[in-house]
Formats: C-alpha cells, sequence, structure tokens
C-alpha cells in the first residue's frame, strides 16, 4: 500500500462489516471516529454540528449506514430500508458541505443487487444492465443521492455483494439449513452467487483510497462466483456433510414468509463482474470460495457462518 489515512471516519460502525473496519484501522494505528444512533458514537445523526465537527479534517469517511434488507418488505419496513439510505448520506452531503478541510474520499455503501437477475453474462460497472423492483429502486436512490451531493470530493459507490466471515448475519439461514440436513441446492440451483470475504472489502477500501484515479461505482465481488449448487456443495463439504435434502422455489418463498424475509435473498441471481478492481491491479487475498470457507471455519468455533447482505 502506498498511503495510508491518519483519520476515517465509519458511519454505521456497529454493524458486522463496520466493526471488522474498525479493527483493520486500529490495527495500524489510524484513528477511527464514528457516526451512528447511539451515545458512544463521536457524532450523532440528530446533530449536524457533531458530524460536520467529526468529517472536518478527516481522510476517508465511509458510510454503511442503512437498515438491513433481510426482513419482509412490507410498507413500514421498506420505508426504513430507503430512508435510512437516503436520509444518512443526504446528511453526510449537508455536513461535508460546511466542513473547513474535505475528506479526500468519500465511500458510500450499494449493493451488487442493483442489477438485474442475470444467468447469461456477468454485470460489470460499465456495460451492467440495472434490474428492476424494490431493491434495485433503493439502490438507485441511494446512488443518485451520493453523487448528486454538491461537495468537491472524490466519491466511490461499493456495489458490494454478499459479504463473508466468521461471525453471525443475514445469511446464517442458509447454513442453518445445512446444519439440519437441507443444505441441498435453492431452487432450481442455477442462480449465481457473487460474494466476497470482509478481509477482501477492507483491501479494498485501502486500494480505492490509494489509487485516486478511481471513482463512480465499484463492484466488489471475487472474480469468481458459484451457483446455487456449487455454493451448497462447498457449505456441505464444509461442515462435513455428504447431502442434503433441496428445498424448491415454492417452499423458499412459504419459508421465507414464516421468517419474515424475502425469497429473493438466495433466488435473484447476482452475477458481479468487480472489472474496476480488477483493471486497477487489485488482488483478492480470498478468490476462490473454498479457500474463503476454509478460513471462515478455522476463525469460527462453531464452524462454517457467513455473514453480511450486501
Amino acid at each position: 500500500m502506498n498511503d495510508s489515512p491518519a483519520t476515517v471516519v465509519i458511519c454505521g460502525a456497529s454493524g458486522y462489516i463496520g466493526r471488522y473496519l474498525r479493527r483493520h484501522y486500529e490495527e495500524r494505528d489510524i484513528q477511527v471516529k464514528t457516526i451512528g444512533r447511539g451515545t458512544s458514537s463521536d457524532a450523532t445523526w440528530s446533530d449536524h454540528r457533531s458530524i460536520v465537527d467529526v468529517l472536518d479534517g478527516a481522510d476517508l469517511v465511509v458510510n454503511l449506514a442503512g437498515r438491513s434488507v433481510s426482513c419482509r418488505y412490507n410498507k413500514k419496513n421498506a420505508d426504513e430500508i430507503m430512508s435510512s439510505r437516503i436520509q444518512t448520506t443526504a446528511q453526510l452531503g449537508r455536513a461535508l458541505a460546511d466542513v473547513n478541510t474535505a475528506p479526500e474520499l468519500w465511500v458510500n455503501a450499494s449493493t451488487g443487487t442493483i442489477y438485474r437477475d442475470s444467468r447469461d453474462r456477468p454485470m460489470d460497472e460499465r456495460s451492467g444492465e440495472l434490474g428492476s423492483g424494490f431493491s434495485v429502486e433503493v439502490a438507485r436512490a441511494w446512488e443518485r443521492e451520493l453523487f448528486d451531493a454538491d461537495v468537491a470530493i472524490r466519491k466511490v459507490a461499493l456495489r458490494m455483494s454478499i459479504v463473508l466471515g466468521a461471525g453471525g448475519g443475514a445469511i446464517n439461514p442458509i447454513i442453518d439449513l445445512a446444519r439440519v440436513g437441507l443444505g441441498g441446492t435453492m431452487g432450481d440451483g442455477g442462480q449465481m452467487f457473487s460474494w466476497v470475504h470482509v478481509a477482501d472489502v477492507a483491501q479494498v477500501l485501502d486500494h480505492l483510497y490509494d489509487n485516486r484515479g478511481i471513482s463512480g461505482p465499484v463492484n466488489v465481488a471475487t472474480p469468481f462466483p458459484v451457483t446455487n449448487t456449487e455454493l451448497m456443495h462447498q457449505v456441505r463439504n464444509a461442515l462435513g456433510r455428504s447431502h442434503g435434502l433441496p428445498t424448491p422455489a415454492w417452499l423458499l418463498r412459504f419459508g421465507a414468509r414464516v421468517i419474515r424475509t424475502e425469497a429473493e435473498l438466495v433466488l435473484k441471481s447476482r452475477w458481479v463482474d468487480p472489472q474496476v478492481l480488477t483493471d486497477s491491479g487489485f488482488e483478492f487475498r480470498y478468490p476462490r470460495l473454498d479457500d474463503a470457507l476454509a478460513n471462515i471455519a478455522s476463525e469460527t468455533p462453531r464452524g462454517l457462518l457467513p455473514v453480511a447482505l450486501g
């Protein structure tokens, strides 16, 4: 790495990825400040002046704030998912306009779900086709709020795929199914599963900070996605399970209603290509799923636990 920020501001630091990033920076003696809803944060979303003070003079701001999408998309939840992303991004834009010394880089979370359901080809930042539906509307509004902010700061929208790492998280139901013998294919099994290890998310942020020519949307996903069939096969292997009963799409939709989530989270084919990263020389620490799962299993006393949904 050529350069390191002296001060990083993380919004949404209480989530899984936020906690990991905080450790990533603090272990290198980089000062971390936080913006959140609780009193333990250095600034709170309800206090504009405190946000300005925290941002002023920082080198990098990373906004991960947003309500979890692992829920039913009823009106109340949908409104909270949308507003939690749009409002915090808008607040950051207003605060950054008031600082005396602006950060070098503003990285805002987004999601690889912004692309259409794709089984025919990967979706990169230049030629990828955006999809439709609620999740895509959220992603588009989220990115629009970032790029429309009237501040002269380099901006990157992190179009994150599903993030894997040791700990709890949004796709643990997949692991739970495999543990009880239901670790077969989900739906027809042909949907693509794009993913990234949380350690590589941290390395991506370092890479973006170093490479000042990168701005705009950036896909954060390994170059080696797998089908759902292959995903479940590797999960079973990591758990030491030779077989798993398949879960048809109709049963997934029914089960999702019971546990108050959306079947889209496992049935949509996400095929995300990290062209900006690979073209700029980024090298993934965990490019292959088997290596990522082996690392996760070695760091988790209970075994394999994927986490966090982008």
